[in-house]
């Protein structure tokens, strides 16, 4: 799960599945609850992959697969490739706030071994309603503009040391 700090979402539990609205983007995900298995083979890669959930006492455990290639992990842009697999634990801490605890990052045509990300905290405010997201590029532009002026400057200083 990829999330921006600060861009909320929605946890919609049903019986079956359980649904994350996220304001970002206006993308969903759907987290199967009905007993199913991570399919073996997974046909049709996603951008988001095919997630699976259960309980295991008070935490919510999601494991992804079926991913497609191309995305990044994060927005420091790490690396997957289609053998990606998620594993994702959610806990809600106390009455106002959750963590996702623990996510273990397995893509072994990436990566020499598992690993795992830190803790992410939210604050939950069930209150909140989900609004447009639009990325405004005239309010953006001095911001794209000073990362796209230190890749070019990581890059310069990086030719010739090859």
């Amino acid at each position: 799960m990829t999330t921006v700090a600060g861009i909320p979402f929605k946890i919609l539990q049903m019986p079956g599945v359980t649904v994350l609205l996220f304001e970002e983007f206006h993308k969903y995900r759907q987290i199967h609850t009905d007993g199913r298995q991570l399919p073996v083979d997974a046909g049709q890669p996603a951008w988001y992959g095919y997630s699976i959930g259960q309980w295991e006492g008070d935490t919510f455990v999601v494991q992804t697969a079926g991913f497609k290639e191309g995305s990044w992990l994060d927005n420091n842009g790490h690396p997957h490739t289609e053998a990606l697999r998620t594993t994702e634990r959610f806990r809600r801490v106390n009455f106002g706030h959750m963590e996702v605890d623990v996510v273990t990052i397995d893509d072994p045509k990436a990566y020499s071994r598992p690993w795992k990300s830190d803790t992410m905290r939210f604050t939950l405010q069930p209150d909140t309603e989900l609004l447009e997201h639009l990325c405004e590029n005239n309010r953006d532009l001095p911001v794209l503009e000073r990362y796209w002026r230190g890749q070019e400057q990581a890059g310069t200083s990086t030719k010739g040391k090859q």
